[in-house]
């Protein structure tokens, strides 16, 4: 079974680009590493962590979601509920609350959820974003938890991949066919900023 290294980028969407650099980048310093775009399209990626990104693409006609509190069940189509950040202290939480607080932007109280601390809040997109704090004696990932009352049939079935259930692949590609995305424009410009 493969490895997976982490959330690569999120993609999401915005009519407002500069709006979205100045919270994701300005606000919460999340670097903008790449920019990409031409007439009608950009897409511009914010280094969350070393490894993982999120990115927006800037289309001109679209209107920002409704807001909605997370977690909070709704009807009809919908394909995600909220991203969650997480943050190397709690005392960050109490920092990103009071900055969030100060340039306009509502933030919840601190939740309590047992193995988290999250602070709720919206980007400019109202997009809902958490930033949560892992509490370090109630570590989930080490020490799997379930505390659903009912919890559905594949999940009593325990935390780790049944990969029986699936059929693996007897001879993987050597090679992929791999097409032509911005990678030119990319490159070049990557080539630029090296010494």
């Amino acid at each position: 079974m493969g490895k997976f290294t982490g959330i690569n980028h999120l993609a999401m969407v915005t009519a407002d680009m500069d709006k979205t650099v100045r919270f994701w980048r300005d606000l919460l310093g999340m670097r903008l590493v790449v920019g990409m775009g031409h007439p009608g399209y950009r897409h511009y990626f914010f280094e969350i962590t070393d490894r993982d990104m999120i990115a927006f693409f800037e289309w001109p006609h679209v209107q920002p979601i409704a807001e909605k509190d997370h977690g909070a069940p709704v009807r009809g189509p919908l394909a995600f509920d909220h991203i969650s950040f997480g943050v190397e202290t709690r005392e960050e939480l109490g920092r990103l609350k009071a900055l969030l607080e100060e340039n306009g932007f509502w933030a919840s109280e601190v939740i309590d959820h047992g193995f988290i601390l999250s602070l709720y809040a919206f980007d400019p997109n109202n997009i809902p974003i958490e930033f949560s704090y892992s509490v370090p004696e109630f570590d989930v990932r080490a020490h799997p938890i379930m505390i659903d009352s009912q919890p559905t049939p594949a999940a009593l079935e325990g935390s780790e991949a049944r990969t029986a259930v699936w059929r693996e692949v007897l001879s993987p590609a050597e090679d992929i066919d791999v097409y032509a995305g911005e990678a030119d424009a990319v490159r070049a410009a990557f080539s630029k900023t090296k010494p």
